[in-house]
């Protein structure tokens, strides 16, 4: 299938240069953005190019929308254009996401920006609650979705069971419960995956494995950290979070829980994909260890190991996107993937909710379960009344993302004089 138009490079670079400086507000937004410049308005790809693309990308770990425009300058103009689009979708929202963690890292202390983080935070909550209910209506088509909603959120939130874990069960959920295809099709020709992930994987790995020759044990375990993320992080920035405060609050110490929620409200206010959220988090445990150098080496090594993998993903699989849309057993394990995503978003929902809302949340284990228990006494109630004003803004209103950030800032500001 060839795409309707064939623009050149330098159009398409125009192209992809505004849909970098447009991504605000996740995912769903971006990828919107992306069909309206790509599909409707130019048109560069098929209607149904454009939906295989999103397919086999909800199917890969990392971040999709960033894994579409790759894709999408794949398509349009093979590796070089891939790496252009993959590369202003992310650069413009990077360089903003640093300058705001070296401010934070400064001056974060400072009470009329810890204000305005309290209104960011609760604005925060209502997003990922939103999010919760894109997913659900999309991915709760059976009862057996819904089951494994269910169990996903039990396994997450009460047993504490590993994100990856949650996901390849459903997965492989999905893809044995599917009838296979009677008459497969035929592979394509002239792809050489082995080739691409050779070249990928030696490019993922290279600066970490320098920095392990040179003893540099501190970036070494950033590295392999976030790398490591990068192959779990199905279900976009969201449904990760969990696992990776996780691992960066409790295991590392790298980072505080309110830290963790400052860093994902930033990465709310920037264009580009929210799993940028890494890039402040790897600056902080940088900042923490070393100063200011150490916090900029940190994240760009986060960058680096999270979406080089991006690369390595769609070069490897784009010419057999329209393939894999043909086999029954794999959009069978991408549906369960789907809705096991819902559950481990409702585990988010909750999880933020309580430590936003609550100044002590304590966790009490009954043998293999979990409870998080808050503290009522310590009920903020300025938080409360911000998220019932972001509530009513994004869920009624459907005011724009940036509005409503910009508003609620403000708000918090305003109430921390009370």
């Amino acid at each position: 299938m060839t795409t309707p138009a064939s623009p050149t490079l330098a159009e398409a670079t125009r192209v992809f240069a505004r849909i970098g400086l447009l991504s605000f507000g996740g995912p769903a937004a971006q990828i919107a953005v992306m069909h309206r410049e790509l599909v409707e308005e130019r048109p560069w790809l098929t209607e149904q190019q454009f939906l295989n693309a999103l397919s086999f990308c909800m199917l890969l770990p990392g971040p999709e929308a960033t894994q579409i425009a790759t894709y999408a300058g794949w398509r349009l103009h093979g590796v070089k254009g891939g790496l252009i689009a993959g590369l202003l979708f992310v650069v413009p929202g990077a360089l903003v996401m640093l300058g705001l963690a070296m401010g934070y890292a400064l001056y974060g202390k400072i009470p009329w920006v810890e204000a305005m983080f309290l209104g960011i935070k609760a604005a925060v909550v209502v997003i990922v609650i939103e999010a919760l209910l894109r997913v659900a209506r999309k991915a709760l088509k059976g009862w057996a979705h819904w089951i494994i909603a269910a169990l996903s959120f039990v396994g997450i939130f009460f047993l504490t069971l590993p994100f990856p874990l949650i996901i390849a069960t459903a997965a492989l959920f999905g893809y044995l419960t599917q009838r296979s295809a009677e008459d497969p099709p035929p592979h394509p020709k002239g792809a050489n995956p082995m080739r691409t992930i050779a070249i990928w994987m030696t490019l993922w790995w290279a600066p970490v494995g320098v920095l392990w020759a040179a003893g540099a044990t501190f970036l070494t375990q950033i590295g392999v950290f976030f790398a490591k993320l990068a192959v779990v992080t199905f279900g976009g920035a969201y449904a990760v979070l969990a696992y990776m405060t996780q691992a960066a609050v409790f295991d590392h110490g790298w980072l505080t829980t309110p830290q963790m929620m400052d860093g994902l409200g930033l990465a709310e206010t920037t264009p580009g994909p929210l799993i940028l959220v890494t890039e402040f988090v790897a600056f902080i445990a940088g900042f923490g260890e070393q100063g200011i150098a150490m916090g900029v080496a940190a994240a760009l090594l986060a960058l680096w190991v999270t979406f080089v993998p991006c690369y390595l993903w769609i070069f490897t699989g784009a010419p057999y996107i329209e393939w894999i849309a043909t086999r029954p057993r794999l959009r069978g394990a991408l549906s369960a993937i789907t809705a096991a995503v819902v559950g481990v978003v409702l585990n988010l929902s909750l999880w933020f909710a309580l430590h936003v809302f609550f100044g002590t949340v304590t966790t009490i284990r009954h043998g293999p379960v979990t409870l998080f228990t808050p503290d009522l006494t310590t009920l903020d109630w300025r938080v409360v009344g911000l998220a019932v004003l972001s509530a009513v803004m994004i869920l009624w209103l459907h005011m724009d993302l940036l509005k409503v950030l910009f508003l609620v800032a403000l708000g918090g500001i305003a109430l921390s004089f009370i």
